[in-house]
């Protein structure tokens, strides 16, 4: 093209610009998981229910922030479980903490960022939150679209949601959610192509770290070893009136349920004899005993679903019969309003890391808690003190905490040991009580699959 000329002055014809596209991705490797491919067959999806997004801590101004993300006091080390997974196949194991892309090879170069194309700029925990709303086929044709949709589309609570909301309790755990929904919609059938892992590397996010860490660590020594709880045998009900319901504070209580059924027979055997059948709720479903028990003997993630039935002394009799009262809880005002009364007693059975995150009892009672089999571990902070890393509304409807009890205590744990008032802890084992009284704030994790009774 000749020089263009205005006015006098000859100008350079203005350089083209030419916009320059990266070449296509490769197409899927064939070595990925045919398994998979069973999911296009048709299977009836039902309307997903809206779940809310899950939250890693926040930090307000004034709240108490961790010192690393793997636990306060400056100590990152930790002991995986024995069962924990190391197998390429399961994909948690294989994604690294962000901090690790400094010391590879090749600093910056995150197989997350080049998989992901337009969604890369999400935070991981919005990016599951999209992904999230996809039906199963969606989500498993866009984990063929790269390795790092492979490991993001496989992220395990992706698929226990589906499960659950497609399946109710009406499921057979296979080890994970995933493979629970694959054996689902192929009918119970084995593959015809057999699944093989991908080789990942080089897959970095704090995000995905820290939910396969928190699933797969062991309790930490001195997570366990502070018990400040005051621990009464035989006293009698008005000392325990004078001494421990109107200071209101917390007591572990022994002895005073020895005479219970429930401690000589409540076995596996004999629960799911009685239940015959008959279905509990967890969490958002419900299951049969039989079922749940299998579930919790192989499951292993970050919040593990929990039995926890109001209604199971009318469900099954014999374990309405198999307990009674202790004589401090026998004045039960809440009994004046007959079948108008809320909900006052539960049984609840989980697995090892299965509990509940800071809360505060609802209808401003205080609650008794009876170990039948098994060990939990109890932390509690008086009414006037919100414990770190929880963040109450004004009105204290709604709570914002860590995602799981591991993490509060991973990242929470140590910043109690600077305040004037620590939390009252304790370890309640099998035929003992915790009084948990009004308006103090408590968390509890299971340290041994158990049974337990509570009521308020």
């Amino acid at each position: 093209m000749p020089p263009v000329s205005t006015k006098g002055q000859t100008l350079d014809p203005p350089e083209r610009l030419v916009l320059r596209l990266p070449p296509p991705p490769p197409p899927p490797e064939r070595s990925m998981p045919g398994a998979f491919h069973s999911l296009l067959l048709p299977l009836q999806r039902k309307r997903k229910t809206k779940r809310r997004r899950r939250r890693r801590p926040s930090y307000s101004k004034g709240g108490t922030k961790p010192k690393n993300h793997l636990g306060a006091g400056g100590d990152p080390s930790f002991n995986l479980k024995a069962s924990a997974s190391t197998s390429p196949r399961d994909i948690g194991c294989l994604v690294q903490p962000l901090g690790n892309l400094l010391l590879s090879a090749s600093p910056g170069a995150n197989l997350r960022d080049a998989g992901l194309g337009a969604l890369r700029p999400l935070p991981d925990d919005l990016l599951l939150d999209v992904l999230g709303l996809l039906p199963a086929r969606a989500l498993a044709a866009l984990s063929v679209a790269s390795k790092a949709f492979y490991v993001v589309a496989a992220h395990d609570p992706l698929w226990r949601a589906l499960v659950l909301d497609e399946l109710g309790g009406a499921f057979d755990f296979a080890g994970s959610w995933r493979a629970t929904y694959i054996a689902a919609a192929c009918g119970g059938r084995p593959h015809l192509i057999p699944p093989r892992a991908l080789k990942i590397r080089g897959f970095y996010s704090d995000y995905l770290f820290q939910s396969w860490l928190c699933a797969n660590m062991e309790m930490r020594h001195e997570w366990l070893a502070r018990d400040t709880i005051e621990r009464r045998r035989g006293v009698s009900v008005e000392q325990f009136i004078a001494e421990v319901e109107e200071p209101n504070r917390p007591v572990l209580l022994e002895g005073c349920i020895d005479g219970w059924p429930a401690l000589q027979k409540w076995s596996r055997e004999y629960l799911l004899e009685v239940s015959a059948g008959k279905e509990f709720a967890v969490g958002p479903v419900s299951m049969t005993l039989d079922r749940y028990f299998r579930y919790a003997d192989n499951v292993q993630e970050e919040r593990p679903l929990y039995l926890f039935d109001a209604k199971f002394a009318e469900k099954v009799l014999e374990m309405g019969r198999d307990y009674e009262v202790p004589v401090y809880f026998r004045e039960d005002l809440f009994s004046v309003l007959g079948e108008e009364r809320p909900d006052y007693r539960w049984v609840i059975i989980g697995p090892v890391g299965s509990g509940s995150s800071f809360h505060v009892d609802p209808n401003s009672t205080s609650a008794w808690n009876a170990i039948i089999k098994g060990a939990k571990k109890w932390v509690m902070f008086p009414p006037e003190v919100v414990p770190p890393g929880v963040h109450p509304s004004a009105d204290g409807a709604e709570v914002t905490s860590p995602v799981s009890i591991m993490e509060w205590f991973m990242n929470f744990y140590g910043a109690c040991k600077t305040w004037e008032k620590r939390p009252i802890e304790c370890i309640c084992r099998a035929g003992e009580v915790v009084f948990v009284p009004n308006g103090w704030w408590h968390l509890v994790i299971n340290l041994e699959q158990e049974e337990y009774v509570e009521r308020s």
